[in-house]
């Protein structure tokens, strides 16, 4: 298995998606998200960021990425791994999971 560091990306907004009334909200998804992934995988290999599409972004592949969330509909928070697209709207934690061991990151003993 790689040891590589993964990193998690979560795009969300303050507003709740309009197709997701009843969801939480975006940083609240990004906090249950590093709560639930750290206690299954080993969290000094899993960096995280959240990007809140309702601001301008300095780094242009942020940018690029919320342009593309509202040029496509996107429902967010979307959820990438490693720049791969994982999960959108109400994240799935089996979906993520899947994408980490992919990534080889060590689950906890």
């Amino acid at each position: 298995m790689k040891t590589n560091e993964v990193k998690i990306s979560v795009y969300g907004a303050n507003e709740i998606c309009a197709s997701c009334v009843g969801a939480p909200g975006s940083l609240d998804t990004y906090e249950w998200l590093q709560a639930a992934i750290g206690r299954k995988y080993v969290h000094e290999m899993i960096t995280y960021e959240y990007i809140d599409i309702e601001q301008v972004q300095s780094v242009e592949e942020h940018q690029a990425f919320i342009e593309r969330i509202l040029a496509e509909d996107l429902f967010y928070p979307v959820v990438l791994v490693n720049d791969e697209l994982v999960a959108e709207g109400v994240p799935r934690l089996k979906t993520i999971y899947q994408a980490l061991d992919k990534n080889g990151v060590k689950r906890q003993s």
